[in-house]
C-alpha cells in the first residue's frame, strides 16, 4: 500500500476510496468459496503463489454497522473472541484516526506463529466504516525468535449499513507470511479459515452490545479521540517494512496430517 514503496505515509481519501472499490467490485476475482451467507474470492494468482490476495464478504443481520466497528476496534474485546490471537496491543498514536500496533497470530499447526508491526488508519462514512493497515517497522519492536514476522501489504475492513440494525462487512487482505508454504495452506485460507473468521466477527458483534455494558461502556477512543492515552509516535520513527529484508522460511514440507481438530473446524 505504500506509495514507491519507502516512505512511511498516512493514507488519505484516495487510498480508502481505493480500497472500497477493491472490496465493491468482482472484476478480477474469482469464487473460491460461497456457503452459508459467506462469500471468498481470491484475485489474479496462481493457487501456488503466498502472496495471494483475498476478500470476504458476510452479510450480519442484526449487527448495525456502527457496532461491528467497535468490535474490530476493542482491543480488550478482541481477547474474547479471536481465538488466533495470541497478543494485541496499541503502541502509539499517530493522529486521531491513524496509529501503529502490534498483533501475533497463532497459525495452524505444524506452522510457525506469525506477527506484524502495522500502522493501521480509520475513516467513519455516515453509516458506513473502513479500517485498512499495512505492515511498517519500529525500532523498539523489531522481528522476534518465537515469531515469523509477516508483511501485510493491504488488510482491511469494510463495513456497509444493510437498513436498520444490519449490516455487510467486507475482509481483504494481501499478506506475505514470509514462508515457502504448501499447497493445502493457501488453499485451507480461502476454504476454511477465511469463512471460519468472518463467522467469527458476525457472532462478536452480536454479543458485543452486554459485553461493553460491563466493560467501561463509555470508553471509544477510536469514537472520542481526546479518550485517547496512548503515546504519540512520529512518522519519521517509522519506515516501510520491506519483506525481502525478513527471514524467509521454507514450510513446503510441512504436511497436513498434523492439523489439530480444532484447525479444521470451518
Amino acid at each position: 500500500m505504500s506509495r514507491g514503496g519507502e516512505m512511511v505515509y498516512i493514507p488519505d481519501d484516495s487510498d480508502f476510496s481505493s480500497f472500497r472499490d477493491q472490496c465493491e467490485s468482482l472484476e478480477g476475482w474469482h469464487c473460491r468459496y460461497n456457503k452459508a451467507g459467506v462469500t471468498v474470492w481470491s484475485q489474479g494468482q496462481e493457487e501456488s503463489c503466498t502472496v495471494q490476495k483475498i476478500k470476504t464478504r458476510i452479510s450480519c443481520n442484526d449487527v448495525p454497522a456502527e457496532t461491528l466497528y467497535d468490535v474490530l476496534h476493542d482491543t480488550r474485546y478482541r481477547k474474547k473472541w479471536d481465538s488466533n490471537m495470541i497478543e494485541t496491543y496499541d503502541i502509539g498514536r499517530l493522529t486521531v484516526n491513524a496509529d501503529v500496533g502490534y498483533y501475533s497470530w497463532k497459525c495452524p499447526s505444524p506452522l510457525k506463529n506469525r506477527d506484524f508491526v502495522i500502522l493501521r488508519s480509520w475513516l467513519p462514512l455516515g453509516n458506513d466504516y473502513m479500517i485498512i493497515n499495512y505492515s511498517v517497522k519500529h525500532p523498539k519492536y523489531p522481528p522476534r525468535k518465537d515469531f515469523v514476522r509477516a508483511v501485510s501489504l493491504q488488510t482491511g475492513y469494510l463495513i456497509k449499513a444493510n437498513g436498520a440494525g444490519a449490516c455487510v462487512l467486507y475482509y481483504l487482505t494481501q499478506v506475505d507470511p514470509r514462508g515457502s508454504l504448501p499447497k493445502w495452506v493457501v488453499n485451507r485460507v480461502s476454504q476454511f479459515v477465511a469463512p471460519k473468521a468472518m463467522k467469527k466477527i458476525y457472532k462478536a458483534g452480536l454479543k458485543y452490545p452486554e459485553w461493553k455494558r460491563k466493560h467501561d461502556p463509555g470508553y471509544k477512543p477510536w469514537v472520542y479521540p481526546e479518550q485517547n492515552t496512548l503515546p504519540s509516535v512520529s512518522l519519521a520513527e517509522l519506515s516501510v517494512q520491506h519483506a525481502d529484508s525478513l527471514e524467509n522460511i521454507d514450510e513446503t514440507g510441512l504436511s497436513e496430517d498434523h492439523l489439530s481438530t480444532s484447525d479444521h473446524e470451518a
